[in-house]
């Protein structure tokens, strides 16, 4: 994509890159669903949720604060990455991680989603 087409279709993102403004989070894995070989038909994997996901299940900031400090505590997650986190959440909001997951959302989505 030109530059002139991306400005035009993106301008805030645009902007913000122009500006030297854009936000970095590592991630730590990609989640796509893909068969493996070893896997048999009816073998269940078990899925452990990281901390996006807890924060995800949060109604409000607090809550998702002390999901983050939990983990730091556990050991799950690094100063740096619970920081930032941290950071996230009260300049961008709790929903910058993405929308709510209500519960029993992995039993009505599946484990993919």
């Amino acid at each position: 994509m030109e530059k002139k087409n991306f400005e035009e279709a993106f301008p805030a993102l645009a902007r913000e890159m122009a500006e030297g403004r854009t936000q970095t989070y590592r991630v730590s894995g990609v989640r796509y669903d893909m068969k493996d070989e070893s896997s048999r038909p009816g073998e269940h994997t078990t899925y452990m949720p990281d901390v996006v996901d807890y924060i995800r299940r949060c109604d409000t900031v607090p809550q998702a604060l002390e999901i983050v400090d939990y983990m730091l505590g556990r050991g799950e997650i690094s100063k740096s990455e619970a920081t930032a986190i941290k950071k996230q959440l009260k300049t961008q909001g709790l929903r910058s991680f993405g929308t709510k997951k209500e519960r029993d959302h992995y039993l009505h989505h599946g484990i993919g989603q």
